[in-house]
């Protein structure tokens, strides 16, 4: 179990007269507060429907939590429910999105490990997505199927989720052959094997600076041979896009992942097909009327043509020269034809991890550089699937999935031999 004067004061008094509980269930509302009453029963079914009784602990943000038993609604406790305000770590500006989240699932894994709890669920999303079913749906598979993670897919809509789709999904994928629609979550289910491995690497990584960053949960676990699955939970409301912070988000999202490709080349060299993994409840396409949305092409664009203006000298340290070519080509055309091809998106990526691994350039400086070539993806791929049904949209981001798989020959060439492999 996890050292309990790590944790605060005034959580370590209130963990001690709780005993041990089968499973957390932590809720990080950036906000805090919220109806824990309806909270409580939504949990109670939830759990409900599993074979067994199980003790749960919930984890809420509370910013004004104190030593003692919390201020609770007469009756919303009992023997099996338990609630722990906790402070969890706020939104701070000197970090990004992704690095708080990852301080609060610190928080709750240590939490559920000195429990002893047997399933860990952390959800993230705004809580007006989460239902019931989703505390179901993310503890049912580790408490009575011993799966180790269990990971989410959400309904997909077209212009949301774009980074997870042209990146995240299809490199991980490639990289490390495993079907994991959303690797990064960010809701997930956890067992307590996991748990444990995920806080001794995150002190690992603490003693290396990096203790601010969050890990890439999807490839630790397949890595490290932990049994994975995902299933459905629904509609997800995404974050609106923070068009001024747009490269702090990338370069945030992308360094963790490009450190653990590095770490871990001597697994994914010899992978060299991706697999599905087991995947529970029923898979739902939006409605039609929920995707007609109009897109600013400018906006993506332009950002794109003055990276090309400005940033092809950096582009170039990390592009080989046929990949120029083809960018200049791009840039040529008329607003309306404007085009990445899958195959020079795909190499692109994989130019940029191997870029980050040979510290090509400041790293986080390269990260940033890949800003615009993102937003001209987003604007090619928008222009593409604009008039297409939910069923075309999602064979179209199959088939960039594939060109990933495809190309991950080029990575290995150039991961192996850098300076010899330059087409």
């Amino acid at each position: 179990m996890a050292e309990i004067g790590t944790i605060p004061e005034q959580t370590k008094q209130r963990l001690e007269t709780m005993g041990a509980a089968d499973i957390v269930i932590g809720l990080i509302d950036q906000k805090g507060g919220g109806d824990v009453a309806s909270t409580a029963d939504g949990i109670r079914r939830a759990l409900g429907g599993l074979t067994t009784s199980v003790r749960a602990v919930v984890v809420y943000n509370d910013t004004a939590a104190s030593p003692g038993p919390p201020r609770l609604p007469e009756g919303v406790e009992d023997d099996f429910l338990r609630f722990l305000p906790y402070s969890l770590p706020a939104l701070d500006p000197s970090i990004t999105l992704a690095q708080s989240i990852a301080n609060a699932h610190r928080a709750i894994w240590g939490i559920s490990d000195t429990i002893g709890a047997r399933a860990c669920v952390i959800l993230t999303s705004a809580p007006e997505d989460v239902t019931p079913s989703w505390i179901h749906a993310l503890a049912e598979p580790i408490l009575e199927q011993n799966f180790d993670l269990v990971a989410p897919c959400y309904v997909p809509h077209k212009f949301e989720g774009l980074l997870n789709a042209a990146i995240l999904y299809p490199l991980t994928r490639a990289v490390y052959g495993k079907r994991i629609q959303n690797p990064l979550g960010p809701d997930f289910g956890f067992g307590a094997r996991l748990v444990r491995s995920l806080l001794q690497l995150d002190a690992a990584k603490a003693k290396i600076g990096a203790a601010n960053q969050f890990l890439p949960v999807g490839p630790v676990a397949v890595v490290r041979g932990f049994k994975v699955c995902q299933t459905h939970l629904g509609e997800r409301a995404h974050s609106p896009v923070d068009w001024k912070n747009l490269d702090s988000v990338i370069a945030g999202v992308l360094g963790p992942m490009f450190l653990d490709i590095e770490r871990d080349a001597p697994f994914w060299q010899h992978i060299r097909n991706s697999e599905a993994v087991s995947t529970y409840g029923d898979h739902r396409l939006p409605a039609e009327e929920q995707e007609n949305v109009a897109f600013d092409l400018h906006r993506l664009l332009d950002p794109f043509q003055l990276g090309f203006r400005n940033l092809r000298e950096i582009w170039a340290l990390v592009l080989p020269p046929g990949a120029l070519l083809e960018l200049n080509k791009a840039h040529r055309l008329p607003p309306e034809q404007f085009r990445i091809p899958d195959e020079l998106w795909t190499r692109i990526i994989y130019d940029f991890a191997l870029a980050y691994r040979l510290r090509t350039i400041g790293r986080d400086h390269l990260l940033r550089a890949m800003t615009p070539l993102y937003l001209g993806w987003v604007a090619s791929y928008a222009l593409e699937v604009e008039s297409m049904e939910a069923a075309g949209v999602q064979k179209r981001l199959e088939r960039l999935c594939t060109a990933f798989e495809n190309g991950k020959p080029y990575l290995l060439s150039r991961w192996r031999w850098p300076d010899r492999f330059n087409p």
